[in-house]
C-alpha cells in the first residue's frame, strides 16, 4: 500500500504539472484572432508560455537566402560574414515583431528564414533582404556635368537618387552607418511627413561634428545601398552627434528602414533563392487534419482495447490519454513548437503505448495460465513485460535522439514528441496501468481477472 501510495503521488504531481504548463495554451486558444493579435503586439506574459505552432500548422514564411561570396568585403572571411548576417537577421526579426522565428545557418553561404504568423510577406523580404549600408559622402556639384559626359573624376562615382535623378558622389565615405547607436522614426518637417531620426555614437559624433565644420554650404548625401535617399546642404557643425533622413516615406517604409538601421547592415547583399509562403487557411486545414487524424487514431486503438481486453482495455485507454496529455504538457513547458511532423510524432506514439499494453497483458495471461493466482500473475507479468517494453522503446529513443541532433526543422518536429512521447508512455503504459490495478485489486477480490 505504501509503495502504491507512492505512485499515486507521482501520478497526481505529473498530471498538475502537465496542466499547469497547457492552461496559458488553453486560455490563449480560447481567444479571438484579433485578441491575440493585441496580447502579441503589447507582448503579454502570456505568449511566451504557450505551445507554439510551427509554420506548417500556423502559415507563414520559409526563405532560404544565399550570401554574396564575390561581394564580401576585402578581409572578411566567409564564416564571419555567415556569422554576422545571421545575428543581424536576428535583430532585424526580433524588431519587426515575429513570435518564435527560427533563422539558422544551411549549408556553406545559405541562411534559412521561418516566419510563423507572418501576414505581410513583402514587407518581411524588404526588411530582410535590405543590405543596409548607410554612407555619409559628400557631393561634387561642379564636375557633374563633365560627369554625366563620361569624364568622371577619380575617387567620384555617379549614383542615382530615389527619383533616378543622377549626383556625382565621393566614393570614400564620411561618417557610415557602422557609427549609429540609435534610428527611430518621427512626424514633422514641412509636410508633417514621417522621417528617420538618426543618433550617432560618441565617435560617429565627432566624426560627423568634424566633417559639417568643414564642409559648410557643401552638400552632404546620404546614401543608402548605393541609392541617394537626400543630399541637404551643410548649413552649420552639428556637433550633438544627431542628422535625418527625409525622403517622402509612408510611415511602414520610415518604420522598416528605422528598423533595418538599428540592426545594422548585412556585411554582404543577400539574394532570395526559395520564398515559400505557407497561408493560413493551409495552416488552419492542417491543424484540423491532423488533429481529426491523431483522435481517429486514438479512438481506434482505444476501442480495440476496450473490446479486446475488456476492463484491462479501459486502463490501457486511460493511459493512452493520459500519455498524450503529459506529452503536451512537457512541450508547452519546454517552450517546444508543435509541427505536423510532430503530430505524425504523437500518433507514432499512441501505436508504441499500445504496444506496451499489449506486451504486459499478454504475459500476464501467461503467468495465469501457468497457475499463478491474480495478484502474483500481475505483478510478475509487469517485472517480466518491462525488459521486453525498455528494450523496443530504449532502440526507437536513441533513433529520436538521433534524428533530432542531425535533422532538420520537421525531422526534429517528430523526433521531439516521439522522444518525450517514449519516456511518458513507459510512465503511464506500466506505472500508471498497475497503480490503477492494484487500486482495483485492493478494493475487490477477483475470482477471474477481466483481461
Amino acid at each position: 500500500m505504501k509503495k502504491t501510495q507512492i505512485n499515486i503521488t507521482l501520478i497526481f504531481a505529473a498530471f498538475i504539472l502537465a496542466a499547469y504548463a497547457l492552461y496559458p495554451t488553453f486560455r490563449w486558444y480560447s481567444k479571438s484572432e484579433s485578441e491575440r493579435e493585441d496580447l502579441e503586439r503589447i507582448k503579454d506574459p502570456i505568449v511566451g508560455k504557450i505551445l507554439k505552432l510551427g509554420l506548417d500548422l500556423r502559415g507563414g514564411m520559409h526563405l532560404v537566402l544565399e550570401i554574396e561570396k564575390e561581394k564580401i568585403p576585402q578581409g572578411t572571411s566567409l564564416e564571419g560574414a555567415v556569422e554576422r548576417a545571421l545575428e543581424i537577421l536576428r535583430n532585424r526579426v526580433d524588431q519587426f515583431g515575429v513570435s518564435e522565428p527560427l533563422i539558422t545557418r544551411q549549408g556553406e553561404q545559405w541562411i534559412v528564414v521561418q516566419l510563423p504568423g507572418v501576414k505581410d510577406p513583402e514587407r518581411a523580404i524588404d526588411l530582410i533582404g535590405k543590405t543596409a549600408l548607410l554612407e555619409f559622402r559628400l557631393l561634387n556639384e561642379e564636375r557633374l556635368t563633365e560627369a554625366l559626359d563620361g569624364k568622371i573624376p577619380e575617387g567620384y562615382e555617379l549614383l542615382k537618387g530615389k527619383s533616378e535623378e543622377s549626383y556625382l558622389i565621393k566614393k570614400e565615405a564620411e561618417v557610415t552607418g557602422a557609427a549609429l547607436s540609435n534610428a527611430k522614426v518621427e512626424i514633422g518637417g514641412t509636410y508633417n511627413m514621417p522621417y528617420i531620426s538618426l543618433e550617432f555614437n560618441t565617435e560617429g559624433a565627432k566624426s560627423f561634428a568634424r566633417v559639417t565644420e568643414m564642409n559648410i554650404n557643401k552638400r552632404l548625401a546620404i546614401v543608402l545601398d548605393n541609392v541617394v535617399q537626400s543630399a541637404p546642404v551643410i548649413r552649420s557643425k552639428i556637433p550633438n552627434g544627431k542628422a535625418i533622413i527625409e525622403g517622402n516615406f509612408t510611415m511602414e517604409e520610415a518604420s522598416n528602414l528605422a528598423i533595418i538601421l538599428r540592426a545594422g547592415a548585412l556585411p554582404a547583399p543577400v539574394r532570395i533563392i526559395e520564398n515559400r509562403t505557407v497561408g493560413p487557411t493551409l495552416g488552419s486545414d492542417s491543424i484540423k487534419k491532423g488533429v481529426t487524424s491523431c483522435i481517429v487514431g486514438f479512438l481506434a486503438v482505444a476501442v480495440f482495447l476496450a473490446f479486446y481486453y475488456k476492463l484491462g482495455g479501459i486502463i490501457a485507454d486511460i493511459s493512452l490519454f493520459f500519455n498524450l496529455f503529459l506529452v503536451m504538457g512537457i512541450m508547452a513547458l519546454l517552450k517546444a513548437t508543435l509541427t505536423l511532423p510532430g503530430i505524425a510524432g504523437l500518433i507514432l506514439t499512441i501505436g508504441m503505448n499500445d504496444d506496451a499494453n499489449i506486451l504486459i497483458y499478454e504475459r500476464i495471461k501467461e503467468e495465469l495460465r501457468s497457475g499463478k493466482t491474480i495478484r502474483s500473475a500481475l505483478d510478475v507479468g509487469y517485472v517480466k513485460a518491462f525488459t521486453t517494453i525498455l528494450d523496443s522503446q530504449l532502440t526507437t529513443l536513441i533513433a529520436a535522439a538521433f534524428l533530432f541532433q542531425f535533422g532538420t526543422g520537421p525531422i526534429k518536429g517528430f523526433a521531439v514528441t516521439l522522444f518525450w512521447g517514449i519516456i511518458t508512455g513507459i510512465f503511464t503504459g506500466v506505472l500508471v496501468t498497475h497503480t490503477i490495478w492494484n487500486i482495483i485489486l485492493g478494493r475487490k477480490k477477483w475470482e477471474k481477472l477481466p483481461i
